[in-house]
């Protein structure tokens, strides 16, 4: 791994990021095919945080959080941290002072494939965290990563400038060049879905709404009046 630090990326457009923040995670990931979702361990450290951001990424070795302070020069508003270790790992390695520091800089919130902490201030502060765990285990600043290199973090290849949108149901990433096509589909899938909502919602059925009744009846499903002795 080469020790480096890549100071200009192209990120993904803020105001379509917006719009897929607007649409959460569920449908974002629906309508990219079901692909981008990190793997569901990854959780919020406090529940209701939503984060819709453009990734600057950092590689760092299990236990140090060296880099993420290296990371936090790099941020601009409207991004969020990815954190990708080269090991397992569930030390807390990010807590409220590197929160702090990133609010300052207009940063939305932190994905980390490792653990966090100071959970209470975190939710204080409004500042949404997702992590692989909650630890008080403390971390050293000893071994050099990297920062804005293509990382995988839960499971998924984020590069930096990638579009991420977190809130209670996962973190889902669509990369920078394929944002256009799926807000697009993500939209389209919104307004269908409150159109079903309607109808649930005045009492039609999801077996009538979807026609599932002959599907049903066709793999063998049989309605009995009552149960046999």
């Amino acid at each position: 791994m080469k020790n480096v630090v890549v100071r200009n990326i192209d990120r993904a457009d803020a105001g379509i990021v917006k719009r897929l923040g607007a649409l959460g995670a569920s449908t974002v990931h629906e309508a990219y095919g079901r692909m981008g979702l990190m793997k569901p361990y990854l959780r919020p450290v406090w529940a209701g945080g939503e984060a819709a951001g453009t990734a600057v990424t950092v590689l760092a070795h299990p236990g140090d959080n060296w880099m993420i302070h290296v990371a936090v020069e790099q941020c601009k508003p409207g991004d969020i941290l990815v954190v990708g270790c080269t090991a397992d790992n569930t030390d807390g390695m990010f807590g409220d002072l590197l929160a702090t520091s990133l609010k300052a800089r207009g940063v939305r919130g932190l994905v980390i494939d490792a653990g966090a902490r100071d959970v209470k201030s975190l939710r204080e502060m409004g500042f949404p965290v997702w992590s692989k765990a909650v630890s008080a285990k403390g971390t050293v600043k000893a071994t050099l990563g990297a920062v804005n290199i293509p990382v995988v973090c839960a499971g998924i290849n984020v590069h930096p400038g990638d579009a991420v949108i977190a809130d209670d149901d996962g973190v889902v990433v669509v990369r920078r060049q394929d944002i256009g096509d799926v807000v697009t589909k993500a939209e389209k899938r919104h307004a269908d879905e409150e159109g079903k909502r309607k109808k649930l919602a005045a009492g039609e059925l999801g077996l009538d709404m979807y026609g599932m009744r002959e599907p049903l009846a066709k793999a063998g499903l049989v309605y009995v009046d009552r149960a046999e002795d």
